[in-house]
């Protein structure tokens, strides 16, 4: 059975690999392998979680018994009343065991709980899969979005938005 719970500064060490474990899959044929890396080290880095964990972001863990297969980083009131999903990721292995919507369900409950809403995320625009995940649970498409995020690299995005 799947449980979500919050991680602990310890536990960014999961997220962290969970990173280093799905990435290459979900973006292996959309970005370079130097991009993957760079945004793996620039995004992933535990002095980044610890700093994002200590400026209000909250980190959840999806676990089947001790086994961490998924996470999600969250930050409620990046703008007011939205909550921003900065990271959603399910190892590839465990895709389709409804670990996903789990998230989303446990996302929308601390929104909620924080008055918040709607829920924002960015997804870039040729993960097909992720998209169509985000629109079968909701979410609509409202804008693009071009991100500047050094290196020469961009992040190439649509801007989805779910109403609560």
């Amino acid at each position: 059975m799947i449980h979500i719970t919050s991680a602990s500064t310890k536990e960014l060490k999961e997220v962290q690999n969970l990173a280093h474990h799905t990435w290459p899959d979900t973006f292996g044929d959309i970005l370079s392998p130097e991009q993957i890396e760079y945004m793996l080290n620039w995004m992933y880095s535990l002095e980044t979680l610890e700093k994002q964990q200590k400026n209000g972001h909250i980190f959840l863990l999806a676990k089947e018994k001790d086994e961490c297969l998924g996470f999600a980083g969250i930050e409620p009131n990046q703008t007011p009343g939205q909550t921003k999903i900065h990271k959603i990721y399910i190892l590839p292995t465990a895709q389709g065991k409804g670990i996903g919507k789990k998230l989303i369900q446990a996302i929308k409950e601390i929104a909620l709980a924080n008055n918040q809403s709607s829920l924002l995320l960015n997804v870039n625009k040729y993960n097909k899969g992720a998209i169509s995940f985000y629109e079968y649970l909701g979410f609509v498409n409202i804008k693009e979005e071009v991100i500047d995020i050094g290196n020469g690299y961009v992040m190439d995005d649509y801007v989805f938005e779910m109403k609560l």
